[in-house]
């Protein structure tokens, strides 16, 4: 499989099963509906063990731009497949966001909440405050990647091994980190997704707030270059 595909499909499978299960606890008349954000945290660490283990030996699963912007900051990857990287990232997002519409169907038909629809596909603040949003992505973003340059392999990039290391490193920010933004943490995560409910026919939906839709993205990546400016200096 070749890298671009594989960071496709990882990232697909990612968002299938982290707004799949924002999703379940969101919509109307849903199994999972009102079960909560221990549910939304574990859901999103699972779905990034799936998407690392079934992808990590063809592209060392980064499945998130901050991580290959980590990675090729520390020389652990090189600069010039990073553009091909993240627009893999970002249409494999695009298609995960897509295929949870299409399987939640009928529950976003009988469910009225324009925002609830809308946190689906992506991040939006607790308490709107540019200045602090951001900083709440930095710190998350950067607790990920200082993590994931740990486990990571060097060279190689995240394997099945390292899986389930990074699935506990993301539940743990979910849980102790997540309140403010909905911890993004991943550029790709939150805009594919973003389009995607921007062009999708989705019935009674709002706009899809792109004036808040570059927090998750400059906050992740400034998180990431901190952690591996870090990582560098105590090398």
């Amino acid at each position: 499989m070749s890298p671009f595909l594989s960071e496709f499909i990882g990232t697909a499978i990612l968002i299938i099963l982290g707004d799949g299960v924002v999703a379940n606890v969101l919509l109307n008349k849903s199994k999972g509906q009102n079960s909560g954000w221990i549910v939304i945290t574990f859901g999103w660490a699972m779905a990034v063990y799936v998407g690392v283990f079934v992808t990590g030996q063809y592209s060392g699963a980064h499945l998130n731009p901050a991580v290959t912007i980590a990675l090729a900051a520390t020389t652990q990857f090189e600069w010039q497949q990073v553009p091909i990287y993240i627009l893999a990232q970002v249409l494999g997002a695009i298609v995960g966001a897509v295929v949870v519409y299409l399987a939640y169907r009928q529950h976003f038909d009988e469910t009225d909440d324009a925002n609830a629809k809308l946190g689906i596909f992506c991040t939006a603040p607790a308490i709107r405050n540019y200045k602090f949003n951001v900083l709440t992505e930095v710190i998350g973003t950067f607790i990920l990647i200082l993590g994931v340059l740990y486990i990571v392999k060097p060279g190689v990039g995240l394997g099945a091994l390292e899986a389930f290391p990074v699935a506990f490193l993301v539940l743990a920010i979910g849980l102790s980190l997540g309140g403010p933004t909905g911890y993004a943490i991943n550029p790709a995560r939150d805009l594919g997704p973003r389009i995607a409910h921007f062009l999708l026919p989705i019935k009674n939906k709002r706009d899809s707030d792109w004036s808040y839709s570059w927090v998750p993205i400059v906050g992740p990546i400034i998180g990431a270059l901190i952690a591996a400016g870090l990582f560098i200096a105590l090398q």
